[in-house]
């Protein structure tokens, strides 16, 4: 893969930095390394020039002691010929160069605001007896210049030549200078030796630096500039092969994951948009449905109350017949034939009369009046409505009533609507035929006690699809015609409405079991 760099570049701009970082630290390392070095040579050379000022004293000892000026003269002259020395003075303390490499020099007398003279005199005091030295630019290279006093000693003072008072401390100086030649050459050979090193150092640590950063700087963050480029085209299938660990490795990963995630979404929209007609669809049927159950309600609601009128009219005949049939039952002896078809009689008519009367109190519309009431009572006036329905003849009815049952309270014509939806929509799922068992019980449940009803069916059960939509207003699993969708939304609302709640338990093939929970008072029935 052909990449174009700059310093515009990430990888331009690490190796302008790191590099400069590092030749500017190399420099000065090597700067204060060279300095450390100069120093360190300079001063063995002045150490060098005090020992070569030391080995003239020496040399010119004898010829001082015994006065013979022309064998000190010739020994300094033979010493300032040695390779590398400029000049040897041997001075008084008055200024007067007494002896010297240069013969032309010798009488000549110097001033004391002499450079050799400041080293030595306050500006009007006397000598000080202090070594020095100093380094001057000469016309090709450096000087040093060793200046070093002559001590009166004791062999000087007591010497038959010339007597030195013994208080004279300083007799004269030597001063030589000496060439820093071979000095400044070996110093400008390591500064160029040094300067080829850093230079070196410099290329090779920038050629390792531009290998390492195009390897696992540039070219990665070029694959992932290049991968961007492909998704936003719209390539997402394309990957970004980085099998490293660290952070370009992870976000290799995590740009990896995220063309997926909008593969996926993509997809997803993809088929949204293909089936977005049939949802709409399904939906508009669903509303067309959703209209037609809700013109069988109002249907059903006129028919409830044509119902209760009919119901009410029948009650007033029955009500003569009873009347008539007691009246009967005076005129013949108990235990004759003809009374006991007026005792079945009476009897039938009775049992209409309390199917009836079951029918008007749940037809009736009043307003929630919530009491003390016995959940078993209301069951029992449920049952008496449904009892002689066709739809109940093939199926079995049975009982569990606790008569320990503690009451509760609510409105209890509200109650029966839900009793007997509970018990007709049970009826529905048997088909005719099986067993539908009514149980109470009292059950505790964090800390609050509530009178349990129990409507249990042997009828197909619930699948799990319509579980979630049982309560919902308009749904059913009937066919057309025989539900409207609202009883359990309406007995739902009214349960929740008592501080109630209700659940399920079903099992495909086995039956079905609502569980109403109510409140319970702390009396019993």
């Amino acid at each position: 893969m052909r990449v174009k760099k700059s310093f515009h570049s990430l990888t331009g701009k690490l190796i302008l930095t790191i590099g400069t970082l590092m030749v500017v630290g190399s420099l000065l390392f090597w700067f204060f390394l060279f300095k450390r070095q100069e120093k360190e040579l300079l001063a063995s050379s002045v150490k060098y020039g005090y020992s070569f000022v030391d080995y003239i004293k020496n040399s010119t000892r004898y010829g001082m002691l015994t006065n013979q000026d022309l064998l000190i003269q010739q020994t300094v002259e033979a010493v300032g010929v040695a390779e590398g020395v400029q000049n040897v003075h041997i001075f008084s303390c008055t200024g007067k160069i007494a002896y010297s490499s240069d013969k032309k020099m010798v009488g000549s007398v110097i001033d004391k605001s002499a450079p050799i003279c400041v080293k030595c005199h306050d500006a009007s005091g006397p000598a000080k007896a202090t070594p020095s030295w100093k380094v001057t630019k000469g016309e090709h290279y450096r000087i040093l210049s060793i200046v070093q006093p002559i001590y009166n000693e004791f062999s000087c003072s007591t010497a038959a030549c010339h007597v030195h008072p013994k208080n004279k401390r300083m007799l004269g100086l030597v001063q030589a200078d000496l060439s820093l030649e071979l000095l400044d050459k070996s110093i400008l050979q390591q500064g160029i030796a040094i300067t080829a090193y850093v230079l070196a150092f410099s290329v090779a640590i920038s050629g390792t630096l531009c290998v390492i950063l195009w390897n696992f700087v540039s070219t990665p963050v070029t694959m992932l500039a290049q991968g961007m480029r492909r998704v936003a085209a719209g390539d997402l299938d394309f990957k970004i092969n980085i099998n490293r660990k660290d952070e370009i490795g992870e976000l290799a990963n995590t740009f990896n994951a995220m063309s997926d995630e909008l593969k996926k979404a993509k997809k997803e929209s993809m088929e949204w948009s293909n089936t977005l007609e049939k949802k709409v669809q399904e939906k508009t049927e669903a509303i067309h449905r959703a209209q037609q159950q809700l013109i069988h309600s109002e249907k059903l609601a006129s028919l409830g109350r044509m119902a209760a009128g009919v119901a009410h009219e029948i009650n007033s005949p029955l009500t003569g017949i009873v009347t008539f049939g007691h009246l009967l039952q005076k005129k013949f002896l108990e235990g004759t034939e003809d009374r006991e078809d007026i005792d079945v009689i009476i009897d039938q008519a009775n049992r209409c009369s309390n199917i009836i009367k079951g029918l008007l109190g749940f037809a009736r519309a009043t307003t929630a009046d919530k009491a003390q009431t016995n959940i078993n009572d209301v069951l029992n006036s449920t049952l008496n409505i449904v009892n002689h329905k066709a739809d109940f003849f093939n199926i079995k009815l049975s009982t569990n009533l606790d008569p320990s049952l503690r009451l509760v309270k609510a409105d209890a014509p509200q109650l029966q609507q839900v009793f007997l939806n509970m018990i007709v929509n049970a009826a529905d799922a048997c088909e005719g035929k099986g067993s539908i068992t009514i149980a109470t019980s009292n059950v505790h449940d964090n800390g609050q006690d509530y009178a349990q009803i129990e409507f249990r069916d042997t009828g197909y059960g619930i699948k799990d699809e319509d579980l979630e939509k049982i309560f919902e207003p308009f749904f059913t699993t009937k066919p057309v015609g025989k539900g409207t969708g609202l009883g359990l939304a309406v007995s739902h609302g009214i349960i929740q409405e008592h501080g109630g709640k209700i659940t399920i338990s079903t099992k495909i093939g086995e039956g079905t079991s609502f569980f109403i929970w109510l409140p319970a008072q702390k009396e019993t029935a």
